[in-house]
């Protein structure tokens, strides 16, 4: 299924082997990792593209089904639990649905509650079906998809803090980090915030010009090891956590533009909880963000990216003892089934 702007395989849970290691290692073959191209595999050379959900009934009273998101690296040995996935999520409540692992109705507005395995968090669904089936055609356009198809409203429960937790996991909102102010932000995934001119580039560039600059990945690498340290993470040397961001000015309506790193590529466009922590981060006051925010955001805020736009709904309140606390979280996605069928791992 495309989720969002990403794309991945979709697996029962019970076609899985029960074994992390077993399922690792077949999803691997079933990719095609590890091989820059993925050329006996069905990933598509690209973080973005080698992605898997893992969906099954919901052991927790609170949710329909429960989902697992597994990144499965592209030319390396690498298959992680350690972060989220917020545009596969968008996938699977139609995924679901089709396979009978929750009930839905007929016809109308379908509302799935969806438990986020890997940070312990509830996402509600909410999708449109007709006559059994979720509808995939709509008005919706997302950046980085071409086209259009049905909206798919995606609301955030207890994702605060849910990988490091803490949405402020060093206690601060701007931390100096080999010399750079960045604001380390969690709300839903772990993001190190940065301004773009601080590292000496404008925040604008096209991403092939960022990756090829060696000095520049050089030094987020640098703040990101030394971040991930802080933030708890341990050494995330072989981890996709934390992402980077690079912030600037907007220029194209948006109230703030992004690069974003994950962690290595720039991403063409934000991941959907990425997106979150940095809109999180562009509304606190003395962050990183805060100062290059254009105009005043009224509960949304649109982030300028390499291939247009996202709008990330934030509200932000200050609970006792002066904490901030996220009052409301919410973004909008589209998703649509590609293929169904048989998948043929390489063998052993």
């Amino acid at each position: 299924m495309r989720g969002g702007s990403s794309k991945g395989a979709y697996f029962r849970r019970d076609d899985l082997p029960a074994d992390a290691a077993e399922r690792a290692d077949l999803l691997r073959r079933i990719m095609g990792s590890p091989d820059p191209r993925q050329i006996d595999g069905i990933g598509g050379a690209n973080p973005l593209t080698s992605k898997v959900a893992v969906v099954s009934p919901s052991t927790d009273a609170d949710a329909d089904v429960d989902y697992l998101f597994l990144q499965v690296g592209v030319d390396d040995d690498v298959v992680t639990d350690r972060q989220n996935c917020g545009n596969l999520l968008a996938g699977v409540a139609p995924f679901a649905i089709e396979r009978n692992l929750v009930a839905a109705p007929l016809d109308g507005e379908a509302t799935i509650r969806i438990r986020m395995l890997n940070t312990d968090s509830l996402a509600t669904a909410r999708l449109t079906m007709r006559d059994g089936a979720p509808i995939e055609d709509g008005d919706t356009r997302i950046a980085g998809v071409p086209g259009t198809a049905a909206a798919i409203a995606l609301e955030f429960e207890g994702i605060a803090g849910g990988t490091t937790g803490a949405l402020l996991p060093t206690g601060n909102i701007t931390d100096g980090i080999d010399g750079v102010p960045c604001t380390v932000v969690d709300n839903g995934m772990p993001v190190v915030v940065m301004a773009a001119t601080d590292l000496g580039v404008t925040g604008h560039e096209e991403c092939a010009e960022l990756e090829t600059d060696r000095v520049l990945g050089a030094r987020l690498e640098s703040i990101r090891l030394d971040a991930g340290a802080r933030m708890g993470l341990g050494d995330v040397r072989d981890t996709t956590v934390p992402k980077l961001t690079l912030v600037a000015a907007p220029r194209d309506g948006g109230h703030l533009c992004t690069r974003t790193f994950i962690p290595h590529r720039c991403h063409d466009a934000i991941g959907v909880l990425g997106a979150v922590s940095v809109a999180t981060a562009a509304l606190l006051p003395g962050s990183s963000a805060h100062p290059l925010l254009d105009g005043n955001p009224d509960g949304v805020v649109r982030l300028e990216h390499p291939t247009g736009h996202l709008d990330a709904v934030i509200e932000l309140t200050t609970g006792d003892g002066g904490t901030i606390e996220v009052r409301r979280a919410g973004i909008v996605r589209t998703a649509r089934k590609l293929m169904d069928g048989i998948v043929y791992p390489r063998p052993v």
